[in-house]
């Protein structure tokens, strides 16, 4: 199944994000708990963690990009060779926790 990976919220006070750091390029399997992205608020750093087994298939805000609250930052699946949806906010999302360092 192809999951969205997006932008947590609501964070208080917050509407965007700028993308620090991706842990990976497509193609990449992330692990339950392995990082995959951090994002910066105006006021902290927040880490993107799996939490449940992926693939990363497609980056669709740059390191440097900002994005708002609940857009898409990438498209994760089960499956590495799952086609890929031509709408990605169709997607459901990826389970992920965030921990604000």
């Amino acid at each position: 199944m192809i999951h969205r990976l997006q932008v947590p919220g609501p964070i208080s006070d917050v509407e965007e994000v700028r993308v620090l750091q991706w842990h990976g390029e497509p193609g990449r399997a992330f692990a339950p708990d392995e990082l995959i992205v951090e994002v910066e608020t105006h006021k902290a750093v927040v880490e993107l963690r799996a939490q449940q087994p992926c693939v990363l298939r497609a980056i669709l805000c740059a390191e440097g990009d900002w994005a708002r609250i609940g857009a898409t930052l990438a498209l994760a699946s089960d499956d590495p060779d799952e086609p890929l949806p031509g709408a990605p906010d169709d997607a459901p999302p990826l389970a992920v926790a965030f921990e604000v360092t």
